[in-house]
């Protein structure tokens, strides 16, 4: 079972099934943000969005509620912590594209 805690956090989107990782970066590095909670945030391609989410035993799963390219979207995800430490999951849209994904922890440097 895998605790909250550890998937609180920002995590760095490095893989999708459907898209590139150039249109995955399009705008900035892609990634999804898990606060205590299950809320957060989440951006890759033209898409910035807000999560509300709730833990489950292997991971998080979330709807969300954003803007791509102008557009308004929502749509559901789930992942869940793999034995290496990184996220693997899915992302979908009502009524459009799903992907699945793959996220390492968010780099980060000491000052």
């Amino acid at each position: 079972m895998v605790t909250s805690a550890a998937l609180v956090g920002k995590w760095q989107i490095v893989e999708s099934a459907t898209w590139p990782r150039a249109h995955l970066d399009l705008c900035g590095p892609a990634f999804l943000l898990i606060d205590a909670d299950g809320t957060g945030e989440m951006a890759f391609g033209a898409l910035t969005a807000s999560v509300n989410g709730g833990f489950t035993p292997s991971g998080v799963d979330f709807d969300w509620n954003g803007a791509d390219e102008g557009d308004q979207v929502t749509g559901t995800g789930w992942a869940d912590l793999r034995d290496d430490g990184w996220l693997e999951g899915e992302i979908a849209y009502d009524n459009g594209d799903d992907t699945t994904f793959i996220a390492k922890p968010w780099p980060f440097s000491a000052a």
